[in-house]
């Protein structure tokens, strides 16, 4: 071989090393996968919508799987997932992390609002903040109470009470995320089961969900004391059960998983978020001020 020879040969191989070196350590290759669990209502109001402008921008598939808050943290705790969705925050048992939620970071993304919802049929509206707890507690049973037929209240419920919408209800409405509910209730094992439910099924079935889910489904959302959970009235908090929204991921997350952060905090991965009806950061930007339960983070570490 002659020397010419060597040196495209050479040039060759160091070419096509490059290139595998450059496949192996950039997340924006068709190989490279996200894998997303947790939030049903994050998933639905506007994370497959992310991840299909982030696949078509980039090539990089997504593994989706809904499941609840929990699982979103607890599953990117133990390194199942690259990023969570969760519609509350870590737990505490006196003043410590619990054990399963340890090691992640809750980067603030959203705002949601925990709203309540019946069948479209329901010419109930509007119920006032006292006779939801009412209800919640068994003082309200019948719908003749609040101006309609005069037919029994199906309470519809997630089973974990520490799933996002349960937990976030029971601090918003009762402060007390603890607090036992005293009444016979139709449990669901996540939000999705639950609206349907409501959507399809429960002529006379009452539920809490998140307003960004709830409004992607064929249910009536009612006002609270007057003040229907419009997107506008929920960014002024005027509207009183609004809520953060959180991707969950490691203190130390992979680069991939800081890429698709970034570009959920980026001004485009907003735009989606407002696009699909759901409150951005800058659109919730009075809300900061009036949240106080937990700090808000809103960047990647």
């Amino acid at each position: 071989m002659t020397g010419a020879a060597l040196i495209a040969k050479h040039r060759l191989i160091c070419i096509f090393t490059a290139f595998i070196l450059i496949s192996n350590v950039s997340p924006l290759y068709a190989n490279e996968r996200i894998t997303w669990m947790g939030c049903g209502i994050s998933r639905k109001a506007f994370m497959e919508e992310i991840a299909k402008a982030y696949t078509e921008k980039y090539d990089i598939k997504f593994r989706m799987a809904g499941g609840g808050a929990t699982k979103g943290i607890r599953l990117t705790a133990n390194g199942i997932a690259d990023v969570g969705g969760s519609c509350r925050h870590v737990l505490r048992l006196n003043g410590d992390i619990v054990s399963e939620e340890q090691g992640v970071t809750m980067v603030h993304v959203a705002w949601d609002a925990i709203v309540v919802i019946t069948h479209k049929s329901n010419p109930v509206k509007n119920i006032s903040s006292q006779q939801l707890r009412n209800i919640y507690v068994g003082k309200i049973s019948n719908w003749q109470s609040l101006g309609g037929d005069n037919q029994a209240i199906d309470v519809n419920v997630r089973s974990s009470s520490i799933s996002g919408v349960s937990y976030m209800f029971r601090m918003l409405i009762f402060d007390d995320p603890h607090f036992e509910l005293p009444i016979k209730t139709l449990q669901h094992e996540s939000s999705g089961p639950l609206e349907k439910n409501i959507e399809s099924r429960s002529i006379y079935g009452i539920a809490v969900t998140g307003i960004s889910s709830a409004r992607k489904r064929a249910v009536s959302i009612l006002s609270i004391d007057g003040v229907y959970p419009s997107k506008q009235n929920i960014a002024s908090g005027q509207y009183p059960y609004f809520r953060p929204l959180y991707m969950v991921v490691l203190n130390h997350p992979q680069q991939k998983t800081r890429d698709i952060m970034n570009y959920i905090l980026s001004e485009e991965g907003q735009a989606i978020i407002s696009q699909q009806g759901t409150i951005n950061l800058k659109e919730g930007k009075k809300l900061e001020k009036r949240w106080t339960m937990t700090p808000l983070i809103q960047q990647v570490p």
